[in-house]
């Protein structure tokens, strides 16, 4: 088990910022860490780390406990904080050597991720000369130079123009992929705010609101689910209770006017049944839209009370 987490609690004065958190990560898993802004995603991550300590609970990454074994973690993880700190007066390769005495890599490593986040071009220029896309890549190389079991990755596409952003996630993907060998790939856990970027990118999708875990989903198994979302507009309001006759209807919603968010229990197409339900209650369709249930969807749902 690559990242182990368990029944942590975080507390700043009177603000509960986690609250008896718990998940496990496997080796090579590439997992979206997804939450509104204050919901914890950076006070774990930074619990990860070794640069906070939780007022109770624990954290095992590679083994190691974040508490006792701060300098073992350390050598386990590669971190890009969401503000990714660079020198901008130094060059790439510069930047990328200076850091590979600190982990004490050999230096034939720094030619290895140059190679490996696509720097070569750039390698020669100073950090101030490169677009924002660049300076991931070298966050990232940054990251990678010590050859890390784990990659925990702050908001690691922020800022990034959509060019850029399809050329991080795929290095991300690149990252975590297996080895020819058979051998895992690296273990990724990456916050972000952008639903496409965990579809696009991961496995796997932990969702947190007001320092719970709300939702701890496989993508895939969340694609397969047998749920479908559908919106219809009346031409007047009616009770939700009175949409309760529509067959395999799990819940009902008044989003604003006419407009109703109809949740159905079965991947069947549901249009027709919603529209025979009108016709026989003398309503009229103005609008009759379905939309599978989806990352945002699911996202929307359990974070409504923000």
């Amino acid at each position: 088990m690559s990242v182990s987490v368990e029944n942590i609690t975080k507390q700043f004065g009177s603000q509960k910022a986690l609250n008896d958190v718990s998940f496990k990560i496997g080796s090579g898993e590439i997992v979206g860490f997804l939450g509104p802004n204050g919901a914890g995603k950076s006070t774990l991550m930074k619990i990860l780390t070794g640069f906070l300590t939780p007022d109770s609970g624990f954290a095992e990454v590679c083994g190691y406990n974040t508490k006792t074994n701060i300098s073992a973690i350390q050598s386990q993880i590669g971190y890009l904080p969401e503000h990714n700190p660079l020198y901008l007066e130094m060059f790439v390769r510069e930047y990328l050597n200076f850091n590979a005495s600190v982990y004490h890599a050999d230096k034939k490593r720094v030619e290895e991720v140059i190679k490996l986040t696509g720097l070569t071009p750039e390698a020669n220029k100073k950090i101030e000369q490169l677009s924002k896309g660049y300076r991931q890549r070298v966050g990232l190389a940054a990251a990678l130079l010590h050859d890390p079991q784990v990659l925990i990755l702050d908001e690691p596409t922020t800022g990034l123009d959509p060019n850029q952003l399809v050329e991080i996630r795929s290095l991300i993907r690149n990252i975590g992929k297996a080895k020819a060998d058979g051998k895992p790939g690296k273990t990724v856990f990456l916050s972000t705010h952008i639903m496409q970027e965990v579809e696009a990118i991961c496995d796997r999708v932990i969702i947190i609101n007001n320092g719970k875990i709300v939702a701890d989903k496989k993508l895939k198994d969340l694609r397969e689910e047998n749920e479908q979302v559908i919106f219809v507009e009346f031409d007047y309001r009616i009770e939700e209770i009175a949409l309760k006759d529509i067959p395999q209807l799990r819940s009902a919603k008044n989003t604003g006017g006419f407009t109703y968010e109809l949740i159905f229990n079965t991947k069947k197409d549901m249009r027709p049944a919603v529209f025979d339900f009108a016709h026989d209650n003398g309503l009229k369709t103005l609008q009759l839209n379905q939309k599978t249930k989806n990352l945002e969807s699911l996202f929307a749902e359990l974070t409504a009370s923000q």
